[in-house]
């Protein structure tokens, strides 16, 4: 495997804190974040596995599981920053992924969006530790996700990420 890269700065880069509900939150991106759930599916169709990353300790969360992600520069929208974090921190390929739908976490002044994806047909796709921020990047069963320590908003959201998995693909999702 080769050595992780750099960490890839951008103008996007810092903390925004905002007021959600009775507490106050800091999250990464000045522009809001953005992150890829890829999914392959077995010979029957059913999802079978997802890509997580095993969060570098230094992070925020870190040591828990969550997926490749990060934050949005400037004018860049969250399908195209999702796939640039993916590469950069799992090595995929975004003409190696199909978008299938994504999901909005709102909080006003910080956004945060899921984008789901499933691996293109005839494609075998490994993802792998290419930077400093991950300390592990693999496929994952389904139904093994609620034996690893997954990074809690990713914890709340999966179950509603993995029905859009299973809900009819959209024309332009």
């Amino acid at each position: 495997m080769p050595s992780p890269g750099p960490h890839h700065r951008h103008d996007g880069d810092g903390w925004v804190a905002c007021s959600f509900g009775d507490a106050e939150h800091r999250h990464w991106g000045l522009y809001g974040a953005a992150g890829l759930l890829l999914a392959r599916r077995s010979p029957g169709g059913v999802v079978s596995d997802v890509v997580l990353q095993h969060r570098a300790l230094w992070s925020h969360h870190g040591g828990t599981w969550g997926i490749p992600g990060g934050a949005l520069a400037a004018g860049e929208d969250a399908v195209t920053g999702a796939l640039r974090e993916s590469a950069e921190e799992a090595g995929i390929a975004a003409g190696l992924v199909r978008v299938v739908g994504r999901h909005v976490l709102d909080h006003g002044v910080w956004r945060y969006t899921t984008v789901v994806a499933e691996v293109r047909d005839g494609v075998d796709l490994q993802p792998a530790v290419t930077d400093l921020e991950s300390l592990d990047v693999r496929w994952v069963s389904v139904r093994k996700t609620d034996r690893l320590p997954l990074l809690p908003a990713f914890a709340t959201a999966l179950p509603g990420l993995l029905a859009l998995l299973e809900a009819p693909s959209r024309p332009g999702a």
